[in-house]
């Protein structure tokens, strides 16, 4: 467990990939709304494997901004993994979780801050209420995504509350014990049902660089997303064979009446087509099948979502200890 400096009030974690474009734009909107907070703050700068001037920059930013904190992970281990390390790794009486590209503005870090402490409440969730800055193809499929979310898991999520939210301690620590191997955080912050509040903003156009979220990300994220919280999936494997069972009984029972009525009928286009069918649904089943078996067998394995290779706020600490007992600490060591 890591020891917090005395009076953090405020964490802010920042899950960072090839961001070098953004990175000063970043600092120059986050810094002035943090230091007019007037409460201890640290920045947590997750670095997820970057290959551009990612690291640099953020070295050279310490030297001037002593609140910037720097973790760097090993290789890239993806969004959810870095966002889980800041998480974990975090002082804060109070966790603010943020992309890097300015799409979700710092400003609206201080009024999640004001809701929670003024109403005592444990979760700010930041609603967009406006997305007209993105396409048309990402508002649809964000829709989608949350319809889908609210059938799944309930009406507990609110509707376009993306990964900009402010999480109190108790809160971060009920997500530690939790024994997700891929945490899906949209759904699991709205899952602990803890006392909860939104602060809505304007979504605005990524400040610079390109987005780290293609199309088969967000696909993944979808599936993860479901697969975590439900399994709907294989009951639509087990529909699909109910439907195949009774397409077959019904062949079946056409072929006895053709029989009996002495009207013979080649049927090689019927059985064709009832092969590939069979054959379709039993693949898509096992598919659905191995995906939820994948994940129990990753779950076994224990292996850890992510390596630390460095912590700023731990500069002595051998890179190998701090993964040791990081990888426990986030309950995914074989030993849990």
């Amino acid at each position: 467990m890591n020891e917090a400096p005395a009076a953090t009030v405020l964490s802010v974690v920042i899950p960072m990939y090839n961001e070098e474009a953004v990175l000063p734009l970043l600092v120059d909107r986050l810094r002035p709304v943090l230091d007019a907070t007037g409460v201890s703050y640290e920045v947590v700068a997750v670095d997820d494997g970057s290959r551009d001037a990612t690291p640099a920059i953020l070295v050279g930013l310490r030297r001037v901004w002593p609140q910037l904190r720097v973790i760097r992970l090993r290789r890239n281990s993806g969004h959810q993994a870095a966002l889980t390390a800041g998480l974990h790794r975090a002082f804060g009486e109070y966790v603010v979780s943020i992309d890097a590209d300015l799409q979700d503005p710092p400003e609206v870090i201080p009024q999640m801050l004001e809701l929670a402490r003024r109403d005592s409440l444990d979760i700010v969730y930041g609603v967009r209420n406006d997305r007209s800055t993105d396409t048309f193809f990402k508002r649809s499929t964000a829709g989608l995504y949350y319809r889908l979310m609210r059938k799944v898991v309930g009406d507990k999520i609110p509707h376009n509350a993306g990964d900009f939210r402010l999480l109190s301690r108790a809160t971060v620590e009920a997500l530690r014990d939790l024994p997700e191997t891929t945490p899906v955080y949209r759904l699991l912050v709205p899952w602990i049902g803890f006392p909860s509040g939104e602060v809505t903003y304007v979504r605005e156009e990524r400040a610079a660089g390109s987005t780290k979220y293609p199309l088969s990300k967000m696909l993944r994220l979808a599936f993860d997303s479901i697969a975590s919280f439900s399994a709907a999936p294989l009951r639509i494997a087990t529909w699909l064979g109910g439907l195949g069972f009774l397409a077959c009984a019904l062949l079946m029972i056409v072929a006895v009446v053709t029989k009996l009525v002495g009207f013979v009928v080649p049927g090689w286009a019927s059985i064709f087509v009832v092969t590939l069918f069979l054959g379709a649904v039993q693949l898509l089943c096992l598919g659905l099948l191995g995906e939820y078996v994948g994940r129990i067998y990753a779950a076994i394995q224990g292996r850890p979502a992510y390596f630390i290779g460095s912590d700023s706020a731990h500069p002595g600490t051998l890179p190998g200890a701090e993964l040791d007992s990081e990888a426990r600490e986030a309950g995914l060591s074989p030993t849990r």
